[in-house]
């Protein structure tokens, strides 16, 4: 099973990014931070193409899961990245199916199986 699950936008980096901003709340999930990494590293001197990382999270998701094992509060927020390589347009994630198998808690599968549907979703719908 690959870890990263990404797609190659149709759109511009600022509209992938604002898309995915939209398509995160259309997905009962919210957007708690965003980060500007390119605008990061800029203020050390460093140039990279556009990247930024969108913390998004889902309180019911999120409190089952640390009522499950606490520590999976370390993988939390769940992460999107929008970045451009060779001149496209990328949005991924880490499946959390694949994080799960870190944890020997057979009951984190089924939930994040459904947290993994709509982060994707999220992502499909966005590029």
């Amino acid at each position: 099973m690959d870890a990263i699950y990404e797609v190659v936008s149709n759109k511009s980096f600022d509209e992938a990014v604002d898309a995915v901003i939209e398509r995160t709340s259309a997905n009962a999930f919210r957007v708690l931070h965003v980060h500007d990494v390119q605008a990061m590293l800029a203020e050390k001197s460093f140039e990279r193409e556009p990247l930024k990382i969108i913390e998004v999270c889902n309180a019911k998701y999120a409190h089952t899961a640390l009522q499950i094992e606490v520590t999976v509060g370390l993988l939390m927020p769940c992460r999107i990245n929008v970045y451009v390589t060779e001149g496209k347009v990328v949005i991924s994630t880490v499946k959390p199916m694949y994080l799960v198998g870190m944890f020997d808690k057979p009951e984190l599968r089924s939930f994040a199986e459904e947290v993994e549907d709509i982060l994707l979703r999220i992502i499909d719908e966005s590029k």
